[in-house]
């Protein structure tokens, strides 16, 4: 398969990047991310990602925690080079995912 005949679109460049553990970029709220995405799952019909924030407009965030952030509304996104390690933060069996994880991390 050629690069050119992969699928494209939010929901592959996430999938692909939690398999190749690299992050993504993104502008979300008007904000500049890099993301280390670590599971996409559904609510409703809605597809959210849970990712550790690594930078926003380009400098670390104050604290490391694990974000949730709707898919439709993380805009410009692209997977980089950047790779990172499983957060602890992570948990797969956490509750509000209510057993609807369509993809995630393994550790």
């Amino acid at each position: 398969m050629t690069d050119s005949a992969a699928p494209s679109g939010p929901a592959p460049t996430i999938f692909e990047a939690i398999v190749r553990r690299t992050c993504v970029t993104a502008t979300y709220n008007r904000t500049d991310v890099l993301l280390a995405p670590h599971a996409i799952w559904t609510r409703h019909g809605d597809m959210f990602i849970d990712a550790i924030t690594v930078s926003l407009n380009g400098k670390p965030p104050r604290e490391t925690k694990l974000g949730t952030f709707k898919l439709i509304g993380l805009n410009d996104l692209a997977r980089t080079d950047t790779a990172f390690a499983p957060s602890e933060l992570f948990d797969p069996a956490d509750e509000k995912y209510g057993g609807e994880v369509v993809f995630a991390i393994e550790r």
